[in-house]
């Protein structure tokens, strides 16, 4: 049986892809697919780890370092086929705040804790429910790490001189960049708009041409040939290092992973969101299903091995996932072989990278915020319910002015409040007598029939109690008709319990129709069993067992 269509067994939950693809058989051909796959998605992953890092706060090496250990773990150890891990755009806010606050070694520290929080995560089986976001939250939140990702890199995209540090809030920053207007360098703007304008140019007409990759070697060489007087990875960084450092733990003292430890939740909650996302993404693409706590666990691995290279977080990369399922992956070796592509990049070329423009870096991620902004989905739902425009506007606002977590956190809260108010209003207590096939004029005196709709939960029960109290005044016999109850949780049994004692209290009884064995198994957990109600399988066996005539 296909993996879409069979559940995970226990062992299966914990069990990486990649045993799973070579139990299966792996065939040379399948190395060849997986090969082009991963040079494919490696061409795409060199310039963005770069310019990923640099808007990070942190030095190009940094962004490669967490593409080759990090992405190389993340597909060996993962729980989908097609993941690709490395430095995503989604941290960038978060990681410069970091690094600002807590310098390099707490930045290494924090991507380390964070591992283990990953870690703990997945073997607590966490992992099923962090998919539970509500889209609303998904699409907010995407579209505020645009703004902030397109805010971060209008310094570099103009060429702009700033008099001291560029502030990380974006309303300090707008300040400061308007500040600074009038320092604007045209070969910068100039190389910047060209940078797009190819990688643009070159989806619409040659969309299978790695269009990164050469607008921005295109971008290294104008500017080399032509002498422009722009700032580049070498002029500000330096010469990239040939190879990853050796390993080495951070300090590891009670002062630095106390201050690390908020940064750390902060990268997991978002790396748990962010991956989880990414897996589904490339499950939607291609039929398969992962494994989500095998995938965080991964996850947790990939970051501690990133922090002992001198690397940082580590998540799922949505467009580089796609373009691994778009370019014909077979398995997680693509996903190794990628990490490995850009080793060798490294070892044979780290030299060249101090001619790319940092303008030209700048012009590739205004691109990935563009197309990550989920524009259609944003405007789709503003529109759709005044629900959903109250949750996706909270998330967006709170993740461009405040912080990401909290406005994960406020948009998954409101999301929850919504939904409870649409499922409590979906509930109901309906007299019989009003639908068919009851007949009212078939009830006995001091006997009256109650359907039951909607899941019955605490909403429900909160806002339907008292018309449970008022049936209870006076019936001798009350049959409630469960038919359209698919669940009760401990409120519902709690206010159903209720209604049982009062109803006995007047020497009354407490039918319950047609419950299925989920809910006969929740009302029993609250102790409501036979005698204090009965259980019947339809109205007519509860008319019969009343004494009325049967329909």
């Amino acid at each position: 049986m296909p993996d879409s269509l069979r559940q995970p067994s226990r062992v299966e939950q914990f069990t990486p892809k990649i045993v799973t693809v070579l139990r299966e058989g792996y065939s040379p051909g399948d190395l060849r697919a997986d090969a082009v796959a991963g040079l494919t998605v490696a061409i795409v992953a060199l310039p963005l780890s770069m310019a990923i890092a640099i808007a990070s706060g942190v030095g190009p090496e940094r962004g490669l370092y967490t593409t080759i250990v990090g992405g190389f773990l993340v597909s060996a150890l993962g729980g989908s086929r097609f993941q690709i891990g490395g430095p995503a755009g989604a941290f960038i806010v978060l990681v410069s705040a970091c690094v600002a606050a807590t310098g390099i070694e707490g930045l290494i520290l924090a991507t380390m804790l964070s591992g283990l929080l990953l870690i703990a995560a997945g073997a607590l089986r966490l992992g099923t429910y962090i998919r539970f976001i509500p889209y609303p939250v998904t699409v907010g939140f995407t579209a505020g790490i645009a703004v902030i990702i397109l805010a971060s890199q209008m310094r570099d995209l103009f060429g702009l001189t700033l008099p001291g540090p560029e502030p990380a809030a974006i309303l300090p920053k707008v300040t400061a960049l308007w500040a600074a207007r009038g320092t604007v360098t045209p070969a910068a703007l100039g190389l910047a708009l060209a940078t797009m304008a190819v990688i643009v140019g070159l989806k619409r007409l040659r969309p299978h041409w790695p269009g990164l990759l050469i607008a921005v070697v295109l971008a290294s060489a104008v500017a080399a040939l032509a002498g422009l007087p722009v700032q580049t990875i070498g002029t500000r960084f330096g010469e990239l290092p040939r190879l990853p450092p050796a390993p080495a733990l951070p300090a590891l003292d009670a002062g630095a992973m106390l201050a690390a430890l908020p940064w750390a939740v902060s990268f997991t909650l978002l790396g748990a969101i962010e991956s989880l996302l990414s897996a589904v993404v490339a499950d939607g693409m291609t039929g398969r299903q992962h494994r989500s706590n095998a995938e965080l666990m991964a996850q947790g691995v990939a970051n501690i091995g990133s922090a002992l290279f001198g690397g940082f977080c580590v998540t799922g990369t949505i467009a580089r996932t796609a373009t691994n399922v778009r370019a014909g992956s077979r398995g997680p070796v693509s996903g190794m072989l990628h990490a490995l592509f850009v080793l060798a990049f490294m070892l044979v070329a780290a030299p060249l990278a101090g001619f790319i423009p940092l303008a030209a870096l700048a012009g590739v991620l205004a691109i990935v915020a563009w197309n990550m902004a989920e524009k259609e989905e944003f405007w789709s739902l503003i529109r759709a319910s005044r629900g959903d425009a109250i949750v996706l506007l909270a998330t967006f606002l709170l993740v461009v002015f405040r912080d990401l977590t909290e406005g994960i956190v406020v948009g998954f809260a409101l999301g929850g409040l919504i939904f409870i108010q649409r499922m409590s209003g979906a509930a109901g207590v309906e007299h019989a007598g009003e639908d068919p096939p009851y007949d009212p004029s078939e009830q006995q005196p001091g006997m009256v029939i109650y359907r039951l709709h909607g899941a019955w939960f605490f909403g429900a029960a909160a806002m339907l109690g008292s018309v449970l109290d008022r049936i209870a005044d006076r019936p001798r016999v009350i049959v409630l008709d469960f038919s359209d109850v698919p669940m009760v949780d401990s409120s519902g049994a709690r206010a159903l319990e209720l209604l049982a004692h009062k109803t006995a209290r007047k020497g009354g009884a407490l039918f319950l129709t047609a419950t299925s064995a989920l809910v006969r198994q929740d009302l029993a957990a609250q102790g409501l069993a036979e005698p204090l109600v009965r259980f019947l399988p339809d109205i007519a066996a509860a008319k019969a067992e009343a004494g009325a005539p049967k329909v």
